[in-house]
């Protein structure tokens, strides 16, 4: 089929051929992909691999949002930050860029030092299409889902502990928000306890729910939520609901 958006180059083509053989995708999937605007908030264990896997599909734009600096305790799961990285303090939106940037040239990747909730968040995201929580915060969070209902952006969350997680996408108005699933107030834990693989899983599964809202091909977490236990390989999928009573997406029209 005939690409709607910008053609694609022939180098594009050869990096993309494997995708673009897939049933459903093709050219036009992959303009698509080209053409869409991806904002990551958080670039540490769920962020790595979401972003690599977005660059490496050929998303047009990468939006990577961190405010904090690589260190060593974060380097048995966050690969986009190096031994040398934690070492000097690198700032992690701008590790990431420059390791995504190298991945593929063909991606702009934009990586914003900012802090959710302190930073203007929508001036953050631009024209992003898709969002995506990689955070570990539940106020930045609930930050990012009021920028999700505010401008009726699907939201792809995550949340991993130890081995373990769940993945679900936020449709504003049609499925449920995180102000609908998680309870309006959360301890935060400085120091939860992660095996690096659990958000090596998770961030993929979100990358592969942004690709999946952007071209159109499979079925969405929409609804739903995804939770799996590594340790036990149990997995499964519950149906859930709006909360009515919500006090963030509540008025949203069902």
């Amino acid at each position: 089929m005939p690409c709607k958006h910008r053609p694609l180059t022939g180098d594009e083509k050869a990096r993309y051929t494997r995708q673009i053989a897939f049933p459903g995708l093709g050219e036009e999937g992959q303009c698509k992909l080209g053409a869409a605007t991806v904002a990551v908030f958080g670039a540490g264990g769920l962020g790595s691999p979401a972003c690599t896997y977005l660059t490496m599909a050929g998303v047009g734009r990468l939006i990577v949002i961190d405010r904090d600096r690589a260190e060593l305790s974060n380097l048995n799961r966050q690969f986009l930050h190096h031994d040398r990285d934690a070492r000097i303090g690198m700032e992690k939106a701008v590790s990431a860029e420059e390791k995504l940037h190298s991945l593929n040239p063909n991606v702009q990747v934009i990586g914003k030092v900012a802090e959710v909730g302190k930073d203007d968040p929508l001036t953050l995201i631009e024209n992003a299409d898709v969002l995506l929580d990689c955070l570990d915060n539940y106020n930045a969070r609930m930050v990012v889902n009021a920028i999700s209902i505010k401008k009726g952006l699907p939201l792809v969350h995550a949340g991993v502990e130890g081995l373990s997680g769940h993945l679900t996408v936020v449709i504003p108005g049609k499925t449920p928000c995180l102000g609908c699933l998680l309870p309006e107030k959360m301890a935060q834990r400085s120091r939860v306890p992660v095996i690096g693989v659990a958000p090596g899983v998770f961030g993929t599964l979100q990358a592969a729910e942004a690709v999946k809202l952007i071209t159109g091909i499979g079925e969405p977490l929409a609804g739903r939520m995804l939770i799996g236990d590594i340790a036990t390989q149990d997995w499964e999928v519950l149906e859930i609901m709006r909360s009515p009573s919500c006090n963030h997406c509540g008025d949203l029209p069902q």
